[in-house]
């Protein structure tokens, strides 16, 4: 990347797993910005950033919440002044515990739909016009990484109020894709398929326990690191990660 860029990375949903990996592995290139709703989720990975020499900045904002959203992009245009998006990741996700489907209360609807409809709305909103104007200056094609999970494409039994706001994410990405892609963006989806390898999930038994069983957040930030430099010849609308020995 020639001095004279100066470009950054965003990343919502910044906690701990995929959005601290991902971060950890742009800011190898770039600035980073970690969107969260509290400061807890993102205070300890800006600090080792910052520490190892890099640069980051936290936000505290509610991506579902427009006028919240607003003020975390102004925010950012103040921390780093000049500097073009090359690259957008939205990994916000409400979590919601398997049910009955008549179980499901209309709040925990509403909060799937906040997480994985309007939040990913407003942020591609506010990042689609950023990414395409640093498309003639960005040194990969500027992406949009949008974090799915298996029942982004399998909905299973009491997974109603999950699957069906996965889908519609999954849905308004590839819209987004067949879109920007002709215009040099390049809108990406990753159905994370398995249980990812955090400190929640340590007790956890998957695919008869052992080594990898689990998905690496690091492995996830690697393969979304490789489709922001894919070249524009050869896009990659969607990737799928497991475990090598997961079932599916």
């Amino acid at each position: 990347m020639a001095s004279t860029q100066k470009l950054f990375a965003v990343v919502v949903g910044a906690g701990p797993g995929t959005g601290r990996a991902a971060a950890l592995r742009f800011a190898k290139a770039y600035p980073v910005v970690l969107l969260a709703r509290t400061p807890g989720s993102y205070q300890d990975t800006v600090k080792e950033i910052n520490d190892a020499g890099g640069k980051a900045v936290g936000i505290s904002t509610d991506a579902s919440d427009i006028k919240a959203l607003e003020s975390a992009f102004e925010s950012i245009g103040k921390e780093l002044p000049g500097h073009k998006l090359a690259a957008a990741i939205y990994n916000a996700s409400a979590r919601l515990a398997p049910k009955p489907f008549l179980e499901i209360k209309p709040e925990e609807f509403d909060a799937s739909i906040d997480a994985n409809i309007r939040g990913f709305f407003n942020f591609a909103q506010k990042a689609l016009p950023l990414l395409e104007d640093a498309v003639s200056s960005s040194p990969h094609p500027p992406s949009l990484i949008v974090t799915g999970a298996t029942a982004s494409v399998k909905a299973s039994a009491r997974f109603a109020a999950f699957a069906s706001t996965k889908w519609a994410k999954r849905a308004l990405t590839q819209s987004l894709a067949r879109e920007y892609g002709p215009k040099g963006v390049h809108v990406a989806h990753a159905v994370i398929d398995g249980v990812i390898d955090i400190p929640k999930t340590a007790g956890y038994s998957v695919n008869g326990g052992g080594e990898d069983s689990k998905i690496s957040p690091d492995s996830i930030a690697e393969t979304y690191w490789n489709l922001h430099t894919q070249h524009r010849s050869g896009f990659t609308w969607e990737v799928d990660i497991r475990p090598f020995i997961e079932k599916w």
